[in-house]
């Protein structure tokens, strides 16, 4: 076998790990870019650097906001972005296949053996990733998905340095060495090599991340001046309260069920598992001028008639809201459709066939009358969603990567872990 032959596997190996590094910094450049809290354009393409939107982008928000891109998200804002890692262990692993590479033949062969053995190791945490988000979050991140495609062109790569080191050792050495020898010009190398590459792979990985650590700024300051809710004790009978046995901190949810920002923002309670903790009281805001006065056009058409659905679920009304989540774009389309209300009526009465008389009566008409007052008098802006834990609301802006942490520090009784 030609010199050049014996080396594919370390090319490939070494572009391999160049792929993951490029897809791995840009996944934790688009996270560090939040760190304003603001929200930014992010890259969401197989094509490295090209940012991409819609479809594409949503996917790659979602598993940017989910609880499983960081860790450690209760004790630092953000967390550590897991791609940090990743970015560590793509480096070491580029720099060795780039020595196997040049060092060809002449490389100890437990080199290649260190090597084929760790470079199953990203094939085995993309995995890992790749379960969580069929099962979890149920779409893939473009992103994520190249680098999952490195690790496993890293992983074919790892193999054929196995087994070319595992041939090399196997073949006779030059004429007149002992059978089983092995080859010429391929030493062994120390067993003791071992323990140091590890440590190296170890501080390649951690590095970043501590370099991320040491220069995160301090939000403490921030998340508590987003306002208070003026009258949080106002007996109001019209709201509606859902108090999980679990439940440890009161808190005040202002949601318009038609809204796809308290959609996604109602799946990040339930991911990082606190909406189960909260004893709520939930104040439905339709943004829609059908019932709400304080709007001249409807931003959510339909949401005023899901609302009053929602009221009538009453010991039901979270399943109610669940439900109206999970068919959100069918019943906005069926809104803007040229059937209009009907559509929407006729989803909730396939659903909820029980409720119709309910929907229709003066009580619960002047009950959403009485939460729309409810957040007229507490001087709220015409938004969805707010949530005040207590009195106090929790920013927009720590409402999506800053979420575990924002909670943890304005409701320390929760025991975010």
């Amino acid at each position: 076998m030609t010199s050049a032959a014996r080396r594919w596997p370390s090319a490939l190996a070494l572009v391999a790990s160049l792929i993951g590094l490029v897809f791995g910094g840009l996944s934790t450049l688009d996270y560090s870019r939040h760190l304003d809290r603001q929200v930014h354009d992010i890259h969401c393409s197989f094509i490295p650097g090209l940012a991409a939107g819609g479809a594409g982008e949503s996917a790659c928000r979602a598993a940017m906001y989910s609880p499983y891109s960081a860790l450690f998200r209760d004790r630092y804002w953000g967390g550590v972005p897991i791609s940090l890692f990743a970015v560590g262990a793509f480096a070491f692993l580029a720099a060795y296949a780039l020595y196997l590479l040049l060092a060809g033949p002449t490389a100890p062969r437990r080199a290649a053996q260190f090597y084929g053995a760790v470079s199953l190791t990203p094939l085995v945490v993309s995995g890992l990733m790749f379960a969580i988000s069929a099962l979890k979050l149920g779409q893939y991140c473009k992103t994520c998905v190249g680098i999952y495609v490195a690790s496993v062109l890293l992983a074919v790569a790892g193999v054929g340095i196995l087994l070319d080191a595992r041939a090399k050792g196997a073949a006779p050495a030059a004429e007149g060495g002992a059978e089983g020898a092995p080859a010429a010009g391929r030493p062994t190398g120390s067993l003791w090599l071992v323990p140091a590459w590890l440590v190296a792979l170890g501080v390649f990985t951690i590095t970043p991340a501590l370099l991320y650590l040491s220069a995160l700024p301090s939000y403490a300051s921030y998340i508590s001046g987003c306002g208070k809710l003026a009258k949080p004790a106002e007996d109001n009978s019209a709201l509606l309260r859902h108090t999980p046995a679990g439940a440890r901190q009161q808190a005040t949810l202002f949601v318009d069920p038609l809204c796809p920002t308290c959609k996604a923002f109602h799946q990040r309670l339930e991911a990082d598992a606190i909406f189960e903790r909260l004893d709520t009281t939930i104040v439905l805001f339709p943004l829609d001028n059908e019932c709400n006065w304080m709007l001249d056009r409807p931003l959510h058409p339909g949401a005023c008639l899901v609302s009053k659905a929602v009221l009538c679920g009453e010991n039901r009304a979270v399943d109610v809201l669940a439900w109206a989540y999970d068919n959100q774009e069918r019943l906005l389309e069926g809104a803007k459709s040229p059937a209009g209300l009907a559509t929407v009526r006729s989803a909730i009465r396939e659903k909820w066939s029980h409720l119709d008389a309910c929907i229709d009566s003066k009580e619960t008409k002047l009950r959403l009358d009485k939460m729309l007052r409810y957040i007229v008098d507490n001087k709220l802006q015409v938004s969805t969603p707010q949530l005040f834990l207590g009195d106090t609301r929790l920013c927009d802006e720590d409402s999506d990567i800053g979420l575990a942490y924002s909670i943890r520090k304005l409701a320390p009784n929760l025991g975010m872990r």
